[in-house]
C-alpha cells in the first residue's frame, strides 16, 4: 500500500457520501448488481457505527476503498470490500482486510466470516479463512462462504 492512502473509520456524513460512492462505482456501475441488492439495513444511519462500522480509504483525500465489519450473534461479517480499479493492485485490499480484522479484534471479537467473490478467495485464504460449503450466487456473482477463528 502506498504511503499517500488513509485508512479509517467512516464516521461523518461526509464520510458516508465516500462510502456510497465507491459502492456505487464498484458494485452497482462495474459489477452490475442492483441498487436493492447493495443497500441493507446494515447501511441505516442508526447502525453506523454502533452495530456496523464502515471503513473508508482515502489517497490524496480522494476516496479508493471500503469495507463494512458487522456483528452477527457472536461472530463479525466481514462485507463490502471494494477498491476502485485505479487504486488496484496496490495493496489496499490487503489493508482493508488488516484494518476491519484488527479493529474487530480490538473490540473483543475472535470468529469471523465473510462472503467472498470467487476471484478472491486467495486473498482471504492468506489470512487464515477456510472455506465452508460451495459456490454460491449472490447478487448474480459467484461467491464461497469463508471463516476464521482466532485465539
Amino acid at each position: 500500500m502506498t504511503p499517500s492512502i488513509h485508512l479509517r473509520e467512516a464516521i461523518t456524513e461526509a464520510d458516508w457520501a465516500a462510502v456510497q460512492a465507491v459502492r456505487t462505482r464498484v458494485f452497482i456501475e462495474e459489477q452490475g448488481c442492483t441498487p436493492e441488492e447493495e443497500w441493507d439495513a446494515a447501511d441505516a444511519a442508526e447502525a453506523r457505527g454502533r452495530t456496523v462500522h464502515h471503513l473508508l480509504a482515502t489517497e490524496a483525500g480522494v476516496p479508493v476503498g471500503v469495507a463494512r465489519w458487522r456483528l452477527v450473534g457472536d461472530t463479525v461479517k466481514l462485507e463490502r470490500f471494494a477498491v476502485v480499479p485505479e487504486a488496484r493492485g496496490r495493496g489496499l485490499a490487503r489493508a482493508l482486510v488488516t484494518h476491519a480484522l484488527d479493529a474487530a479484534r480490538a473490540a473483543g471479537h475472535r470468529r469471523f466470516v465473510l462472503h467472498a467473490q470467487t476471484y478472491v478467495t486467495g486473498l482471504y485464504a492468506s489470512f487464515g479463512f477456510q472455506p465452508v460449503g460451495g459456490v454460491f450466487d449472490e447478487a448474480g456473482i459467484e461467491h464461497v462462504k469463508m471463516a476464521l477463528e482466532t485465539g
